[in-house]
């Protein structure tokens, strides 16, 4: 069903821009604007596009909001993390919502790659932003392994930081149903980002 903007999510579609999906990206997190967190309360971990292998050049990574997988780091030696807000949640699997553009709504000259760490809805760090969604600590330095699977929507301005977090709080709903299908593209991916294979 076509949302009130005028998008559909598809899911499968990569956009219009020629590159087919999956895209897989491994890359270190760098400190962004800050405005994910400050600004949203939807914190987003920034891919150093000087330091990203892909199959495909940064530039020509198409734009749009897409869903995938995400791993950050890994799980420290010597035994489980932390529980409870403490967790630090290295080397986890989580579902993402991405966004890869320019964000017009707030008019960047450079293309940047977001990724939005989804948390499962009993993790401890779920609902710990200030507007109810995943946070994180920082995880500037690590590496990050990206596996974009699908497309959700356009880049799309709007009028307003209240509905552009709506926008993306629409676009996390979407990317945790997707990637909870069960079929042989999410799993190869989730694998993928599981493990320290290649792109």
């Amino acid at each position: 069903m076509a949302q009130e903007n005028g998008y559909t999510p598809t899911g499968t579609e990569n956009g219009g821009e020629g590159v087919d999906l999956p895209i897989r990206i491994v890359s270190t997190v760098i400190p962004g604007f800050g405005r994910g967190s400050k600004d949203l309360g939807i914190p987003t971990a920034n891919l150093n596009r000087e330091k990203s292998t892909c199959a495909v050049s940064f530039e020509t990574l198409p734009c749009g909001i897409y869903w995938g997988f995400a791993r950050i780091g890994k799980a420290p030696e010597g035994g489980e993390e932390e529980d409870g807000e403490n967790s630090t949640s290295l080397g986890t699997v989580f579902k993402t919502a991405v966004s890869i553009g320019y964000n017009p709504t707030y008019g960047n000259d450079e293309k940047t790659v977001e990724p939005h760490l989804i948390a499962p809805p009993d993790h401890p760090r779920r609902h710990l932003s200030s507007c109810g969604e995943t946070l994180f600590q920082d995880f500037y330095g690590e590496t990050i392994r990206l596996s974009v699977v699908g497309y959700l929507r356009p880049e799309l301005p709007f009028e307003g930081l209240d509905k552009l977090t709506e926008a993306i709080k629409k676009d996390i709903t979407d990317a945790e149903r997707l990637g909870s299908a069960l079929n042989q593209l999410t799993e190869e991916e989730r694998k993928w980002v599981e493990s320290d294979e290649d792109t």
